[in-house]
């Protein structure tokens, strides 16, 4: 602090009118645009006014005592002496802003200060890492949010769902992405054949087993036959880069791959023996396989699954769960959650731990798990249907997909949102659809070190979601950066202790060392999850962000350091960055910034980086955006100046090219700029390069069915992501399912003059020159009918359409 305090001194005669002239902050009326927080210490000798026969002293404050707050945070001390003019203590006042504080925090605050000056100044040693802010009600209520001691190791999940199978054999346990649905017994007697399989394939304890399968039934048989082998599965996404599912089995040593003969064909060579379900010697094998379970033993530190997450280095990290932690989820979390033995539906895929929460609460509760197919997944009117259709009762989703998905897609009991923040204003407009529909919402916190979440809470109120609170045998710790408690309602960073945390990354002892630390609250070891949270007054965590550069895109942990590894070695590409952007509430975006070795192949850098990093990485680790610069920016001590990195300009990147050839195509370029926000797009325009992504996509996709009323899938923007590569493929489309809304009859009929730009809806077949055009308005204001035939007459003279039939 002392060396702190005189080197700002050496500046004390910069004149302030230079300081915001250098710094350029951001100017505001109502704050002081440097600084928020104020300590005065007056210790100039007391004047003292001495009039014969006048009293004198302070006038008395105006408004009732209150002063008006210049500052969030203003602390004014002075030093007082007694009689004889010996030291007598400090005196002092706090002013707090009202619209940040209220009078307890205020009170909190000064409490926290004298203590800290009692401290220190009782023992000028102490060092400050033994600062103590708590006091005895703060210390205990932390202790007791953390009291969630429970019964000891259950039963293993396979055990569990073997315990099903005994108690409901003829009951639904799984049903297929296509509606075909497979009993209890069936399920356990396909794992049982597989798991033999692999027994005789030499799989055992302490083995990973790659598991790369599209999602239905074969996938759910798989990761319960590893289980009764005694392995570990390693999930793999087939849609993923050949490089990257070759890194996987790689670095995960599988000693074996249970895929299909679809995918087997695109799977790298020379990594791990593959065990090809539907080939002819397999299928064979699996039919003469013995039914009955395999002799296996399984302790609670075995592995039980390797789930890869992004890394800082540039290599995914496998993260060990074991069974006791996973265990220990299970007999936890799903009451938390209020699921039981009703139907689930998975929506995410299995790559990553954002579903298991489904799948190992349906077979553990004996419930019916629907899996959902990706087409269906992204696909907000198919979704829509199947919950409905088959009475979904449980579904778990990523804020950021379920709102690209629109509104309507609850299910009938309970939805369980988790893997990101929910932004409070699309958050308040669920909980009000819930409440209308008794759905109740539940927020689901944990990295997956913690063995899919640690923290749960039912959401009932508007405003920042809380995280929740611990779940049983574990505890959250809010720490600084000594490892030290900080009080209730102060940010510190978060770690993770008891039993749901996992056994450490797979083949990397100093990263595990690094983030899976000592506990000195009562021994073992704990996680150190990088977020920053703190503890509101009821005892639930609030999430405040992260302490390092890593973020959760769609749902997925993104470490920013692991895509500029990739891009640094691109051909053409001298330097590169990416970070992370958030164009608008919970609508977070990487950028890619990209210095090129030839500055006059610079146009085309962009796609060809695009290319590139989709060559090796997966989609959500790919930026939806890149800035091509002539130098990255970096800060006086020669680092990266992120701060300073340009905020990508989607808008001058649109509507430069050729314009809309056709009613089509000028309906698909509004739809365009529309959901990227931009004012303009032209036909040759790429979606992906102006800022898209695939939760965008979900959205273009369904404004698309809107406007012209075909039915297209969100695999054709990716294959096709241009106006006219959408529109030369629209011919042999089918008309859209059209959705059925109750709605009240107007009494008047209202247009806009804005939204007269009608668009045609479906073409009539052949070559004539006369179009059917079935006319679909978008209605707000009044207007008379006059004004209507105007609208209409317009369209007919625009597009010479010789019938026009309307009410």
């Amino acid at each position: 602090v002392r060396e702190r305090s005189l080197s700002a001194f050496a500046h004390q005669d910069v004149p302030f009118e230079r300081l915001v002239e250098e710094l350029a902050p951001s100017r505001s009326l109502a704050r002081h645009p440097l600084f928020q927080v104020v300590l005065t210490k007056q210790d100039t000798i007391e004047a003292v006014l001495d009039l014969p026969g006048v009293r004198t002293g302070p006038a008395p404050a105006a408004g009732g005592g209150r002063t008006a707050a210049k500052f969030d945070l203003d602390v004014m001390v002075s030093e007082a002496f007694d009689a004889d003019g010996a030291p007598a203590g400090v005196r002092g006042s706090v002013t707090v802003a009202a619209d940040l504080f209220d009078e307890e925090w205020a009170e909190r605050i000064t409490r926290y200060w004298v203590r800290v000056l009692d401290m220190v100044s009782g023992d000028p040693g102490t060092r400050v890492s033994g600062v103590d802010l708590l006091g005895p009600d703060e210390r205990r209520a932390l202790s007791e949010w953390n009291r969630t001691a429970a019964d000891g190791f259950a039963a293993p999940v396979v055990e569990l769902f073997e315990a099903q199978v005994a108690r409901r054999p003829g009951a639904v346990a799984v049903v297929s992405p296509e509606g075909e649905g497979v009993t209890y017994a069936d399920l356990d007697e396909r794992a049982n054949r597989l798991a033999n399989v692999l027994a005789g394939e030499g799989v055992g304890a302490e083995s990973v087993v790659g598991v790369c399968l599209d999602r239905g039934v074969d996938l759910v048989a798989a990761l319960l036959a590893v289980w009764k082998a005694g392995a570990a599965y390693v999930p793999i996404d087939p849609r993923q880069p050949v490089d990257r599912i070759a890194y996987l089995l790689a670095d995960s040593r599988a000693v074996l791959t249970v895929t299909s003969e679809e995918i087997a064909d695109e799977l790298p060579a020379g990594h791990a023996r593959m065990l090809v379900l539907d080939d002819t010697f397999t299928a064979l094998r699996l039919s003469m396989a013995s039914p009955a379970r395999p002799e296996r033993v399984v302790h609670g530190g075995q592995t039980a699954y390797v789930i890869y997450t992004s890394g800082s280095t540039g290599r995914p990290k496998g993260v060990l769960v074991s069974q006791a932690a996973l265990a220990n989820y299970v007999a936890s979390v799903p009451g938390r959650l209020e699921l039981d033995g009703g139907r689930f539906a998975l929506v995410q895929g299995q790559a990553t731990d954002l579903g298991n929460t489904i799948v190992f609460a349906a077979l553990t509760l004996g419930g019916e798990l629907h899996v959902m197919a990706e087409e269906a997944a992204t696909d907000p009117d198919a979704l829509r249907a199947l919950l409905a259709e088959r009475e979904i009762d449980f579904v778990k989703m990523v804020p950021s997909h379920l709102a690209a998905m629109g509104p309507g897609l609850l299910p009938a009991r309970a939805l369980v949102l988790g893997g990101e923040a929910a932004a409070p204003d699309w958050l308040a407009r669920v909980l009000e659809e819930a409440e209308q529909r008794g759905c109740a919402v539940f927020n689901h916190y944990g990295p997956t070190e913690t063995t899919i979440g640690v923290a749960t809470t039912r959401l009932r109120g508007g405003g920042v979601a809380p995280v929740g609170t611990p779940v049983a045998n574990t505890a959250c710790h809010v720490l600084d950066e000594h490892l030290a408690p900080v009080p209730p309602g102060v940010t510190g960073e978060l770690y993770v202790a008891g039993a749901q945390v996992a056994r450490g990354y797979l083949g990397r002892p100093g990263l595990t060392a690094e983030r899976f630390v000592a506990c000195p609250f009562g021994g073992g070891r704990m996680y150190r999850t990088g977020d920053r949270a703190r503890w509101n007054a009821d005892g639930e965590l609030l999430f405040a962000g992260r302490v390092d550069d890593q973020v959760k895109i769609r749902g997925f942990r993104v470490e920013p350091g692991e895509v500029t590894a990739a891009l640094a070695v691109c051909p053409g590409v001298s330097q590169a960055a990416v970070i992370a952007r958030e164009e608008g509430p919970g609508d977070v975006r990487l950028v890619g910034y990209l210095v090129p070795g030839d500055p006059e192949n610079a146009s085309d850098l962009p796609s060809v980086a695009r290319r590139f990093a989709a060559d090796r990485l997966p989609d959500h680790l790919i930026p939806s955006a890149w800035v091509v610069l002539d130098a990255l920016p970096l800060t006086a001590n020669g680092k990266l100046d992120r701060h300073a990195l340009p905020a990508p300009d989607h808008a001058a990147a649109a509507g430069a090219g050729r314009g809309p050839a056709d009613a089509r195509e000028e309906a698909l370029c509004a739809a365009f700029a529309e959901v990227l926000g931009v004012p303009a797009v032209s036909v040759d325009d790429d979606f992906f390069e102006l800022g898209g992504h695939s939760l965008l996509a979900v959205r273009l996709v369904s404004r698309i069915r809107a406007l012209l009323g075909v039915e297209i899938e969100i695999r054709a923007l990716f294959e096709t992501p241009t106006v006219a590569g959408l529109a030369a493929g629209l011919g042999d489309v089918e008309a859209a399912r059209l959705a059925l809304t109750a709605v009240e009859r107007p009494e008047r009929v209202p247009l806009s003059y804005a939204q007269r730009r009608l668009w045609f809806i479906r073409e009539l077949e052949g070559p004539s020159a006369t179009y059917n055009v079935p006319i679909v308005l978008r209605l707000s204001g009044e207007v008379d009918a006059e004004a209507l035939g105007a609208a209409l007459r317009d369209v007919v003279v625009r597009h010479e359409v010789l019938r026009t039939v309307y009410p």
